[in-house]
């Protein structure tokens, strides 16, 4: 059976003993028996946690995208829960003010594998701050639901980074959690032991979420709109169209699973993008009508994407040819998002996405050779980064690949 570090630490639970520690957790922080984990903790004999720290959409969960989440203190428990989220860029980086009184912080968030998953970049500016507060940090790992060996898409440009792009990351890195605040810690030259990964017992790197029967447990659904494992798959490539005017399916049961608008033909865009011959996937024409978000209450046309071999299918890819197949069908109804993204309101939401300019300017001008030129650089970044990762992985890459420390020990 796989053991998130969760399940781990409450097994060996007297290790908190006597520590005022601090927990950044959200909803999707579940034991194996599905035990929200700061009741787990506190029932564990090691006490509550002394501090609730909560990411983008709130520490149970309850806020759609780019709305405040609130603090206060937990309604279960009465501990003080400081927002990771609020109304401004300066609320997602904590000061070290914010662990006075602390000694250990305490990270468990299920990461889906994307670059522009906030939570990977909350975790790493809390670390940093807790760390500079005096707090030791243990992280408690659980799998990439992604699976570990694949690496697709460029590496941002310098000067692009953003709260959806805060770290040198190709936009499906492979990490786990605990492994991308290692690679973090290192760039940053974090003190040696000052952070420590519960790792994962049982996950094997190339897995993907349910693939073997150690995976017992339910999809925790890490945000409001990553439902299932579906959705996080198709996730590193449909998350461009929040991006554009084009409703990525927010408001509807299949959010990132479908796209499209009031003006899309979706017999017309699945023909097109079936000319492409993406593999593991294809295109089918539908219609929906978002319940809130882009164009509710509009009958929208577009495609869902039906994964047929997620081994082969390339989601970020997918996503780029998704964008450049709704300029060409509509041209004139086409636009990007001008309002401000993730708190930033000078640069383009794509560019912020995307890592810089390329993807723009060739979709804009339909120039698809320009496209096809930049999805072909992005071999040199994927190998690049593979072999800077290498010294933070925890589990093992295939053979062949080099390789990481068995993944079923202690705290690392």
């Amino acid at each position: 059976m796989l053991l998130t570090g969760l399940d781990r630490l409450l097994a060996d639970a007297g290790r908190l003993a006597g520590r005022r520690y601090g927990l950044l957790a959200h909803a999707a922080a579940l034991t194996v028996g599905c035990e929200p984990a700061h009741l787990a903790l506190a029932a564990s004999g090691a006490g509550a946690p002394a501090a609730l720290f909560g990411p983008e959409h709130g520490l149970h969960g309850a806020e759609q995208d780019m709305v405040p989440a609130a603090g206060g203190r937990e309604p279960w428990t009465g501990v003080p829960v400081r927002s990771l989220y609020g109304d401004s860029a300066e609320s997602l980086r904590p000061e070290p003010e914010a662990f006075a009184g602390l000694d250990l912080l305490v990270i468990d968030l299920q990461d889906v594998g994307a670059r522009w998953y906030t939570y990977a970049a909350t975790a790493v500016w809390a670390a940093e701050a807790a760390l500079e507060a005096g707090c030791e940090v243990w992280v408690l790992d659980r799998p990439n639901p992604l699976g570990g060996e694949v690496v697709e898409g460029n590496l941002p440009a310098a000067g692009m980074e953003s709260f959806v792009g805060a770290f040198r990351l190709p936009v499906r890195h492979g990490l786990s959690l605990g492994e991308l605040v290692r690679l973090e810690g290192r760039r940053r030259e974090w003190a040696e032991g000052a952070v420590s990964v519960w790792e994962v017992a049982g996950w094997r790197r190339g897995e993907r979420w349910g693939e073997s029967g150690r995976w017992r447990r339910p999809w925790p659904v890490p945000s409001p709109n990553m439902p299932s494992p579906a959705t996080a798959l198709v996730y590193p490539g449909t998350c461009l169209i929040e991006a554009t005017e084009v409703s990525e399916g927010r408001g509807t049961a299949r959010p990132f699973e479908q796209v499209g608008a009031p003006w899309v033909d979706p017999v017309g865009l699945a023909g097109r993008l079936g000319e492409r011959g993406m593999p593991g996937v294809r295109f089918v024409p539908v219609y929906f009508r978002p319940q809130f978000h882009k164009h509710a209450g509009e009958l929208c046309g577009g495609v869902a994407l039906a994964v047929t071999d997620a081994g082969v299918f390339e989601p970020y890819r997918t996503g780029v040819e998704v964008l450049a197949a709704l300029r060409e069908s509509s041209p004139g109804e086409f636009a990007w998002r001008r309002r401000p993204y993730e708190f930033e309101a000078e640069r383009p939401a794509i560019d912020l996405l995307t890592g810089g300019e390329e993807c723009r300017r060739a979709v804009e001008a339909g120039d698809r050779d320009a496209l096809l030129a930049w999805i072909g650089s992005w071999s040199a970044d994927e190998a690049a980064f593979r072999a800077e990762r290498r010294p933070a992985l925890l589990y093992p890459e295939a053979a062949g690949d080099g390789g990481g420390d068995e993944g079923d020990g202690g705290a690392a």
